[in-house]
């Protein structure tokens, strides 16, 4: 039996399908490209099948709304189902990819302990999401692996874009750093506007070779905003160049590192003292 695919936003379809002879099977693609394997290294995702539970079986999504009415139909418009299988062996995307087959779960009542919890353990979402995993291998990374939180402590993967924040991608990011990060939301005086951007704008939130998970870790970070550093030019915030801030004349410390590891614009994320960023 044939099965069709429909991408319905630009990203790499994965979907697990039972064959004629009941294996279960991982399908795989990007846009008329199809392949069905047991498991896929030949993207830039691998994808594993959903998780097992010894003796149990797979019930269906209909059967988890019986209980759970509200998150399956959140689950409806979130970013995990817009991809969508056709075909007679087709399995959409559902509860039981991620939280495993249903069945002894159903038939005790709701019991946990019979159940894949994916915020006990990340490798639920790592079967999918193997560049967060080795992102989260780097040098500086939030303290996921440690068990010290988990992805949804940042995630809600049964609804929009799966940021909890909601809304847009940006705000929703933003909003969801927040949930820590207080003290670097301010309100201040004098805010830095690359915190209205995003905190993605400077950090990557899953992992980075560089302190601070900055994306960069010399003025080349400060610089993709605050080009015209060294031309003298006033671009609202503060005039730089030779005979203001003298940019010119900081040497090894302006090469080495950020703005702010070189003690110049220490409040990076806002001031309340003045415009420069200074504490």
């Amino acid at each position: 039996m044939k099965t069709h695919w429909k991408l319905s936003n630009i990203s790499t379809i994965s979907r697990w399908i039972l064959n004629q002879r009941g294996n279960l099977l991982w399908g795989v693609g990007a846009g008329a490209a199809l392949a069905v394997v047991l498991i896929s290294c030949a993207t830039t995702r691998t994808m594993l099948a959903p998780p097992s539970i010894p003796g149990a079986t797979f019930v269906g999504t209909k059967e988890c709304a019986t209980c759970h009415e509200k998150l399956v139909r959140d689950f409806r418009t979130a970013d995990h189902a817009k991809l969508q299988a056709k075909g007679k062996n087709a399995v959409d995307m559902g509860c039981e990819s991620c939280h495993g087959p249903g069945s002894k779960h159903v038939e005790a009542g709701g019991g946990t302990g019979l159940i894949v919890n994916p915020r006990k353990s990340p490798e639920t979402c790592f079967q999918c999401h193997l560049d967060k995993k080795a992102q989260f291998s780097l040098p500086y990374t939030h303290p996921l692996l440690a068990g010290k939180m988990s992805c949804a402590d940042c995630h809600n993967p049964h609804t929009g874009n799966a940021m909890k924040g909601g809304g847009t991608q940006l705000s929703g990011k933003t909003e969801t750093c927040q949930q820590c990060h207080k003290q670097q939301t301010g309100p201040f005086v004098f805010p830095h506007a690359a915190v209205r951007e995003g905190c993605s704008v400077c950090h990557s939130p899953h992992g980075s070779v560089n302190q601070k998970m900055l994306n960069e870790r010399n003025q080349t970070l400060c610089l993709k905003c605050h080009f015209d550093a060294n031309t003298g030019k006033n671009f609202g915030l503060a005039t730089h160049g030779n005979g203001s801030s003298g940019h010119s004349g900081l040497g090894g410390d302006w090469q080495r590192g950020t703005c702010w590891s070189a003690g110049c614009h220490q409040a990076i994320h806002g001031s309340n003292v003045n415009f420069r960023l200074q504490y």
